[in-house]
């Protein structure tokens, strides 16, 4: 099988889903085998793409030119190779989970829901294989509106509103300020001495960047602006407010929005662009970069104090969400070696850990109707297996060994040092305790009797919950463990592009 090809597939797998998913709308079995297929077959041909990028293969796919200097082109590089298989591993384990929650909570229009799931795979694809900046633009915008109706799946007012801020906000920022920071970038590496665009103009992403020597400080530092607060995926303040708006959607969508696709897409363009369009070296040089570091240190903490004060789960860990987003632009910020290193690892680890957490708050939902913190005392006790799987997401949230997460957390406070951000390092490390503050006690909580009467002796095991919607977060939860001692994998796949081992 030819490079063109895989990369043709993993666009075309998701879109042949979203067909196959109306074609068998009648037929829910078979819809939901359709999902699971379309999800591992994606996985298949995602994790073949990586291996070639591993063994130094240039995957390329040309497609069309929109205008001169503005293609649809794919090429993937080890990045972008990882972000897939992030994003496709997940697929089929939250469509695994949908199937059990969608049933168990009897949602309605489920045919509609997993064919814009299928469509936002392909949005996030194309997103992680994009060859430039108008790619991974159109990708982007394919991601947010596919979504929206997963957004307002409930059709509500509350889901209604919610939508309503989710459009807003991402189209607001990507048309108003990203679009923009790709056209300046455009007139800028082209721009000749008497006013002209020459030929050579580009949004392509290429090793060290394409401003340097073209932009200067000021211009540069504008650009990394209007994309850093262009990309509202990215959820760094004050562009943050919709994310928790969109948790009217259910957990499923929930988990989508935070590890599968759409933040992840978002931290991932931020990480893209600073690597390939700025470079370490001109990025490090920038004054912006000092305004998006604050930025984005002051949204971490910030955030997490006001998750401190959610007693609904979803919007805890939604606000929990906002915060761990941002330590991915801290990494492409800091530009050191280390730091986007621990960027790169977050964007992995966060995603498996949080979706972790997400499926446990939906079988929660699902088997007691409780979305509050004060109203899940005792329920551990009834639930040891989704409480143990949300405590394990939870210590690789918060970074501690032998969970996934604490190799991303080293990474970016050893390049905090390195860069000499010693008041980055302590946010890392403030942001940590917060974690514990605001994540631990719900597992505690869990454990201690319950108030009051005490629960009928017919209360089933795991709740009553679908074994479906148990099943998946226990596949998570050991990943969390895995991806630890697997780190040398994730190391040596990602040096060539950051070169960097602890």
């Amino acid at each position: 099988m030819n490079n063109e090809l895989l990369i043709q597939l993993a666009l075309g797998i998701p879109l042949f889903c979203s067909i196959a998913v109306w074609a068998f709308r009648s037929a829910p079995d078979a819809r939901e085998t359709v999902t699971m297929l379309s999800a591992i077959s994606l996985f298949i041909v995602a994790l073949s793409i990586a291996m070639r990028v591993n063994d130094g293969q240039v995957l390329v796919w040309n497609v069309a030119e929109a205008m001169p200097g503005f293609e649809i082109a794919f090429k993937v590089e080890p990045l972008g190779a990882l972000f897939g298989c992030i994003a496709s591993g997940l697929w089929g384990v939250n469509s695994l989970y949908s199937i059990g929650y969608m049933r168990g909570n009897k949602e309605q229009h489920q045919t509609r829901f997993y064919m814009c799931f299928g469509i936002a795979l392909f949005g996030a694809m194309g997103a992680a294989f994009s060859a430039n900046l108008f790619t991974l633009f159109v990708f982007y915008e394919v991601l947010t509106f596919s979504t929206y109706p997963l957004v307002t799946h409930k059709g509500d007012e509350n889901a209604l509103r919610g939508g309503r801020i989710y459009m807003k906000t991402l189209v607001g920022t990507s048309v108003g300020l990203f679009l923009v920071g790709i056209i300046g970038t455009y007139v800028v590496t082209g721009m000749t001495p008497d006013g002209f665009i020459a030929a050579n103009a580009t949004t392509d992403f290429i090793e060290g960047g394409i401003l340097n020597g073209h932009a200067s400080l000021f211009v540069g530092s504008v650009l990394l602006l209007l994309f850093v607060f262009g990309i509202g995926k990215a959820a760094i303040m004050p562009f943050h407010f919709w994310l928790p708006n969109a948790m009217v959607a259910p957990t499923p969508v929930s988990a989508l929005l935070h590890a599968v696709a759409v933040v992840k897409t978002g931290v991932f363009a931020v990480l893209k662009i600073a690597t390939y369009i700025f470079g370490a070296d001109y990025l490090s040089s920038l004054p912006g970069q000092e305004i998006v570091l604050v930025v984005a240190c002051f949204t971490i903490i910030v955030s997490s104090l006001i998750a401190l004060t959610k007693d609904n789960l979803k919007a805890r860990l939604a606000y929990s969400t906002v915060s761990q987003l941002s330590y991915v632009t801290v990494g492409a910020m800091l530009a050191s070696g280390a730091a986007m290193m621990g960027g790169g690892l977050q964007i992995a680890m966060h995603a498996v850990g949080k979706i972790t957490l997400f499926m446990c708050a939906g079988a929660i939902y699902v088997a007691t109707g409780k979305g509050n913190i004060s109203e899940m005392r005792g329920l551990g006790r009834k639930m040891p297996i989704v409480f143990t799987c949300f405590l394990v997401g939870a210590l690789s949230i918060i970074g501690v060994p032998p969970m996934g997460g604490s190799w991303a957390k080293y990474q970016l406070i050893v390049g905090s040092l390195e860069a000499d951000k010693v008041y980055v390092a302590w946010t890392l490390i403030a942001s940590s305790i917060l974690n514990v503050i605001y994540l631990i006690p719900i597992a505690i909580l869990a454990l201690m009797p319950p108030k009051g009467a005490p629960e009928p002796a017919a209360y089933k095991r795991e709740g009553g919950t679908p074994p479906l919607a148990v099943i998946p977060p226990a596949i998570t939860a050991v990943l969390c463990v895995v991806m630890f001692f697997g780190i040398n994998t994730l190391y040596d796949f990602l040096l060539p592009v950051f070169g960097s081992r602890p």
